[in-house]
């Protein structure tokens, strides 16, 4: 496998050789914790891909959002384009756990929606980590929650070798045992299909299909092809290894074991909940428990089959379940990105787990060893990984008080100085903040506005709407994917300001933004506390003309902290500049799209999926498109008006693209273009 190699033209500079030479003698040093206190903008990124790039290992990069984790994930790729850089987030676009609450007798059955691409995702960074060397997973807190064993998921690796003997009949019965599903008519991810000696296989961690042909029992052909247009990719492979299809599978002729071990333990269950008198949570554990066993022998699988992981493991009672971090060699290294966020996240996904499980055991809705399907707890989490690395612009007590070295960032290789701190009365605070905006809208600039709740930050942007400007909100209600999407217009300049309540602060490189303005910024809490108002003014430092305005009637201590420390830091990087003689220039950094590899609206490249909604249209006569961008511009205009501006954004940019079409129409044959057109703009 390639070593890690950073792509050519990236070199570390200004503050980033320093912190890196230090950073890897520590970790080679075998210290546990390292610290990098990395301030906003000084490219903390480029360091930790340099340090991996150093060490030669493995690395875990953990994010405390998706958000946060995908744009990691672009930039790892960026650095590393000959190596494996894998995305390993929860594959819930929606999620609702299964929970009983008692005082109401009501049982909240699982419900979830699983985003198919992110789980395609998740099957790659597991069989990436067994195929090579040269990995980085780019992970969420999801790394911490239970997992199928990491040797039964490789014991249960099928490799086909050409020249090599197999009996058809045995490959297909492994392929089902693997939990990939036959279909003979439509080939999708972790199926496979049969005809004759031509077996299929689509991989659940892959984008293409492998064609197997067999003569007799020999393996005569291996072959890559895609899936959508049948067009063979490669020929004549010397091998194909295909993964499972499901990280909760047990080892080949265990599951009688499996299935035996739960009826033992359903026995016993039902024992002490009839001495106690509970008779229906027996008779509602029987049937329930029953079922799945029915289903693990007939099917080899059920719905819920992680309650039953430490079973199928083989683990003990109270014994820590596999996690991503188990399927990792021994020597990877793990980055806590934004660490002061990071870290409490993860001490705090046990307890609230196991709460809501234990009521389920307790009312017979699940057995005590549904228990052990959890997230590990953060004494585990420390156990199982075995040097740290936590990254921060403002670390926390844990980081300072655990960690030996403690390294300093603080110089920007653009030169650029931490922003000034402009604080200024709250009464009238959205007047001058509009006339903040206007004035950076007509330099082609962006504004980012932080509010304390989302009513406020929804109020805003009506208000802004309603004066002329172009607006969109963030808040927690808004989809992972969407989000990113959001953020991605805001720098192509779709709008002018973007207003939200704590989404806008840890890692989002915006270096369009000029201003960022903090409302209420004396209102003491966690969304004004000093690490909060650091990482909130960090926004405003990848643009030479950045600024931060507070608006507030006091100075609150948290602010007295923030501007003491950012004052701090802009003495460093000034002195800098002045002895190297440095002027300052805004980041370049290119608008790339960072959703596009998650969503996975088609397997085909950029460039085909245009031409393939450009053959759609072209099909369509002139006619045909008026109506039907005389419809979607209708349908803009009401979603504008009912606020739901996301919707309106999409149309208006569908409507774009139909205009454009018209438009080279109407020069083709002389006719006009639509006479509202120019709404689209207005909108």
């Amino acid at each position: 496998m390639p070593p890690f190699k950073l792509a050519a033209g990236w070199t570390p500079k200004a503050d980033q050789p320093k912190a890196i030479d230090a950073i890897v003698e520590s970790v080679e040093g075998g210290s546990p914790f390292t610290t990098l206190l990395g301030a906003t903008g000084t490219g903390k990124t480029m360091t930790m891909a340099s340090t991996i790039e150093r060490l030669q290992r493995p690395a875990l990069v953990m994010a405390h959002n998706k958000t946060l984790a995908a744009q990691l994930c672009n930039e790892f790729r960026t650095f590393f384009p000959q190596n494996a850089v894998e995305y390993f987030v929860s594959y819930y676009d929606y999620y609702q756990p299964e929970a009983y609450v008692p005082s109401k007798d009501l049982y909240i059955e699982k419900d979830s929606a699983i985003n198919e691409e992110i789980d395609r995702l998740r099957h790659a960074a597991t069989a990436a980590l067994f195929a090579r060397k040269d990995v980085v997973i780019i992970a969420s807190v999801s790394a911490i929650y239970g997992l199928g064993s990491p040797d039964t998921y490789d014991r249960n690796l099928i490799v086909l070798k050409r020249g090599d003997e197999i009996d058809r009949d045995e490959l297909l019965a492994k392929l089902v045992h693997i939990q990939y599903q036959r279909n003979d008519t439509a080939l999708a991810r972790g199926t496979f299909r049969a005809r004759g000696e031509t077996i299929e296989i689509f991989p659940a961690y892959a984008e293409t299909a492998f064609r197997v042909t067999l003569f007799g029992d020999e393996v005569e052909r291996l072959q890559h092809l895609d899936t959508l247009t049948g067009e063979l990719l490669e020929d004549d492979l010397e091998h194909v290894a295909v993964w499972p299809a499901s990280h909760y599978t047990t080892p080949e002729g265990q599951m009688e074991r499996v299935v035996d071990e739960i009826g033992r333990e359903l026995e016993d269950r039902i024992k002490v909940l009839e001495s106690e008198g509970k008779e229906l949570e027996s008779h509602r554990l029987q049937q329930r428990t029953r079922y799945d066993m029915e289903m693990l022998r007939e099917m080899g699988f059920c719905n819920g089959i992680e309650n039953y992981s430490q079973i199928t493991d083989g683990r003990k009672p109270g014994e820590r379940p596999y996690c991503l971090l188990d399927y990792f060699p021994e020597d990877f290294v793990c980055f806590l990105d934004e660490s002061h966020q990071t870290v409490p996240q993860i001490g705090g996904m046990y307890e609230g787990d196991r709460s809501r499980k234990q009521t389920l055991v307790d009312y017979g809705f699940r057995l005590p060893s549904a228990m052990g399907n959890r997230p590990q707890t953060f004494d585990e989490f420390l156990s199982i990984a075995p040097q740290m690395v936590l990254v921060s612009a403002t670390p926390g007590k844990f980081e300072t008080a655990r960690s030996e070295t403690v390294v300093e960032q603080i110089v920007r290789p653009t030169g650029i100085v931490d922003p000034p701190i402009d604080v200024r009365p709250s009464m009238g605070q959205a007047d001058d903040l509009m006339n903040e905006i206007r004035a950076r809208r007509d330099r082609d600039e962006r504004t980012l506005v932080t509010t304390l709740t989302k009513k406020m930050a929804e109020d805003l942007t009506t208000y802004l709407l309603e004066n002329g400007f172009k607006v969109r909100y963030l808040h927690s209600d808004v989809d992972t994917l969407e989000r990113i999407q959001i953020i991605r217009e805001l720098r192509l300049g779709e709008f002018d300001a973007l207003v939200g309540v704590n989404l806008l602060r840890e890692g989002l490189d915006l270096p369009e933004v000029t201003l960022v303005a903090i409302l209420d910024a004396d209102k003491e809490g966690f969304l004004r506390g000093s690490t909060a108002l650091i990482q909130t003014i960090g926004r405003a430092a990848r643009n030479v003309e950045g600024r931060v305005i507070m608006y507030a009637d006091k100075h609150s201590d948290a602010m007295t902290q923030a501007i003491g420390e950012t004052d701090r830091r802009r003495e460093i990087q000034i002195a800098y500049n002045e002895e190297h003689g440095i002027t300052p220039t805004t980041i370049a950094k290119g608008v790339s799209d960072i959703g596009e590899f998650l969503q996975g609206e088609s397997k085909l490249p950029k460039g085909k999926r245009r031409r393939k909604k450009q053959e759609e249209t072209d099909k369509l006569t002139t006619a045909e498109l008026d109506k039907r961008f005389v419809a979607l511009e209708e349908e803009m205009l009401a979603a504008a008006e009912e606020l739901r501006f996301e919707h309106a954004a999409a149309l208006r940019d569908e409507l774009r693209e139909l205009r454009q079409e018209l438009d080279r129409r109407g020069e083709a044959d002389g006719t006009a273009a639509p006479a509202d057109a120019d709404t689209v703009d207005a909108a």
